[in-house]
Parts: structure tokens; C-alpha cells; sequence
């Protein structure tokens, strides 16, 4: 028999706790030159000075204790490379992949539980004959329920409430055009029946946000008299509200139909909403309308020129929208609404009054109600500016406000 090195003996002969595992009644002496079973320990006996062979348990037909140790090993899952021989790393790596698989069949029945499969839904879907629609289709069946005549009123507002929805977004605007349904909303806008009215205009509104294709088609189909109309007659709050709405719509960005809005008296039917009576929710909404199309004009002059920036110029330049501001007095009408106790408005007044100092300067220097107003509103800002840094806020809204009094009072002490 080949001699084993010490360092093989003793890890032979070291069990799961690192100490020896010997049995007496297992061992035999080894003599030179002798043969001993294979994977038997072989040690020397320091007493005897004998070499010592213990037998393996399997060939004294007794359970392996150390067979029992590395299933404890196994069952803890200690990888530890010193520890497990080659094959038990094996088993054990077998082990945690058939955890890995049960977990993962446990998820997939779990999820099977909670969701229904496709096909499943797809052929109830079909029993129930419930297909789904694009925004085309839809948009269909919405014109097709507003224009038949078996519609109730109730109904042709449903489909009206719906359609505002779908034409806010650009491709569909353009859709509902195609279709017909633009003119259709035009036309209602002429109904005895005011909610039919209302909805239309709200309708018509959505539909002609940043979309200048809907914003031609609606002005040759006559759109921007008859919301001059319903604005300039009586009718409700409510009807009047969406169809400034749907005009605001109309005018933003396209210079033809501010042109075309002067022509018709338009600025004069918009003031004519501030001698109404119940009319104040209006008054902020045509203000900012104002003060956005005048700043639209500004701010395209103060940009670089370029073929079709020029183009555009120039159609503005036929907007005499400022010269007739003046002329009707919008300097006062606008300055007026200062008194006005919502902070929110205020803000928007004081933007609009800044861009109208350029135009309006001599008027408002010759204002005593607006200086007093003014010297009022700084105060109050002051103190409501103060009480925002008492708090940490430094760049607060009220100090904002108050630079924008301030701004105004020292242009119109400046000559």
C-alpha cells in the first residue's frame, strides 16, 4: 500500500466538528506492505508506534455517521468549499434549484389566481359582442347621436359632453372636421335650447386650441359672428362663459380673425360685458384675453426675422387692435379692476396695466382714482411682503405684487 502524507490521513480522519472520529471496534492494524479496503482511514497509532487502519461503515453494514452530518450540512445550505466535497456541492446546488423551480411555480399559480388569461377574456369579450373603438369610431357614433333627430336633448348634450372630450387633441379636431361635426357644432350654436348652446361653444372651443386648420374652417363656417352674437345678446352666465371661451380660441394666434373680430365690433361687444349685470366672472377672462393678444403682436416684433416670420409680421400688422383699445377707453376700464379684492386678479390687472402704459401713459397720470388705488395696494403688499420674510420667504408672491405697484407707480412719475 502507497504511504499516505500525514495532511491526507488527518483530513480523512477529521469529522463535521473537526475532531476524531474513531471506533475501536472498527479499527485494524496495518502491516507493511498489507492492503486495507478502499476509502479506509490509515493512522499511527502513538503509543504502539503501529500504523492503524478504521474500516468504513459500510463494509461493517452500519449506518454512516457521517453521511448523516452532511445531509445536516446540506440541509443548511453551508457552501463552504473546505467544508463539502465536489459532490455534495453538487446536491446541493441541485437542491436549491429545485427550490428556485418550486417558488417560481408557487408565483406563476399565484398569479394564475389573480389574472384571467387573454384568450379567456377575449372570447367573453366576444359572447358579450363588446368591441373596442378607436377615437375615430367613437367620435361617430357621438355626431351621428347629436345629429339625429330621434336624439332627445338630453342626449344630444351626453354626446356634445363626450365630443369635448375627444377634441382636444389635435389629429382628432382635425378628424371632426372631416366628419362633419365642426359645422354641426357651428350651427347649434343658433338652438333656442341655451344648454345646447353652452356645450356647443365648448365643444367648438377644444376643438379650435392651437389647431389653425379648425381655426380656418370654423371662421368661413360663420363661427365668429355667432359667438359675437350670443356674447352681445342676453343669455346666461353659463352660455356666455364657454362661448368667450370658444372666441379666446378662435382669435389666439391667428391674426385673420383678430383682424376680422375688430371689423365686426368685437373689442366693442366685449365691453359691452362690463356694463351687464351679472356679468363680473367675465370681466378677468376678457382682461387676459387682451393682455394676451396684444403681448402675441410684441413679442413676434421683437423676434428674429425670417421668410415666414416675416409673413406673419406682417398680417399683424394689419391687427389694429392697441389704436383701438385707447380709442375705447380700455385704459380705465382695465385699471379699474385694481379695486377688485382677489389677489389673483390683481396680478393679472397689474400685467395688463404695465403693458398698457406704453399706450396709455398720459391717461393714467391724469388718473386720481388709480394713484390713490395704487398708493392703497402698496401698502397692503408692503405689509403682506413683510409678514412673508417674518416667515422665511423671501421671493414670495406678495413681495412679486408689490414690485409690480411699485413698477407702475415710478413710470408714471417718470416723464
Amino acid at each position: 500500500m502507497k504511504q499516505l502524507g500525514w495532511e491526507w490521513q488527518h483530513k480523512l480522519s477529521l469529522n463535521f466538528f473537526g475532531t476524531y472520529d474513531w471506533n475501536v471496534a472498527n479499527e485494524m492494524a496495518v502491516f507493511k506492505g498489507q492492503a486495507v479496503p478502499a476509502g479506509s482511514h490509515v493512522r499511527l497509532n502513538l503509543q504502539t508506534g503501529e500504523r492503524e487502519a478504521k474500516l468504513s461503515d459500510s463494509e461493517n453494514g452500519k449506518s454512516d455517521m457521517r453521511e448523516e452530518k452532511r445531509r445536516k450540512r446540506l440541509g443548511k445550505m453551508d457552501i463552504d468549499s473546505n467544508s463539502f466535497t465536489s459532490q455534495e456541492l453538487k446536491e446541493a446546488l441541485a437542491k436549491m434549484k429545485e427550490s428556485e423551480k418550486t417558488e417560481r411555480m408557487a408565483r406563476e399559480e399565484e398569479v394564475r389566481k389573480k389574472f384571467r388569461p387573454i384568450e379567456e377574456l377575449k372570447e367573453e369579450f366576444e359572447k358579450l359582442n363588446v368591441k373596442l373603438e378607436t377615437d375615430y369610431e367613437i367620435m361617430v357614433k357621438l355626431i351621428s347621436k347629436f345629429n339625429s333627430s330621434a336624439s332627445t336633448l338630453d342626449e344630444k348634450v351626453a354626446a356634445l359632453y363626450d365630443l369635448e372630450y375627444y377634441v382636444h387633441q389635435v389629429d382628432n379636431a382635425k378628424d371632426f372636421l372631416s366628419l362633419g361635426g365642426l359645422q354641426l357644432v357651428i350651427n347649434a350654436l343658433n338652438s333656442t335650447e341655451a344648454i345646447l348652446k353652452e356645450h356647443a361653444a365648448f365643444v367648438l372651443g377644444a376643438a379650435l386650441s392651437s389647431n389653425p386648420k379648425v381655426q380656418i374652417e370654423a371662421i368661413e363656417g360663420g363661427a365668429l359672428q355667432k359667438l359675437l352674437v350670443i356674447l352681445a345678446t342676453e343669455q346666461p352666465l353659463a352660455v356666455k362663459k364657454k362661448a368667450l371661451f370658444a372666441l379666446s380660441s378662435m382669435l389666439r394666434h391667428f391674426p385673420y380673425a383678430q383682424q376680422q373680430f375688430l371689423k365686426l365690433g368685437g373689442l366693442q361687444v366685449l365691453r359691452n360685458l362690463f356694463r351687464e349685470k351679472g356679468m363680473e366672472a367675465l370681466y378677468i377672462r376678457v382682461v387676459t384675453l387682451l393682455y394676451d393678444l396684444i403681448m402675441e403682436k410684441m413679442l413676434l416684433e421683437d423676434s428674429q426675422n425670417g421668410d415666414q416670420l416675416e409673413e406673419k409680421i406682417q398680417q399683424y400688422r394689419q391687427v389694429k387692435l392697441v389704436p383701438a383699445v385707447v380709442e375705447q377707453d380700455w385704459c380705465v376700464i382695465v385699471s379699474n379692476l385694481l379695486a377688485m379684492p382677489e389677489h389673483d386678479t390683481r396680478e393679472k390687472v397689474l400685467k395688463t396695466v404695465s403693458v398698457l402704459m406704453a399706450f396709455c401713459k398720459e391717461r393714467y397720470q391724469g388718473d386720481q382714482t388709480l394713484g390713490t388705488t395704487l398708493s392703497l395696494l402698496r401698502r397692503e403688499y408692503e405689509e403682506l411682503a413683510a409678514e412673508e420674510q417674518r416667515e422665511g420667504d423671501k421671493d414670495g408672491y406678495f413681495k412679486e405684487l408689490l414690485g409690480s405697484v411699485n413698477t407702475i407707480i415710478q413710470e408714471l412719475r417718470s416723464k
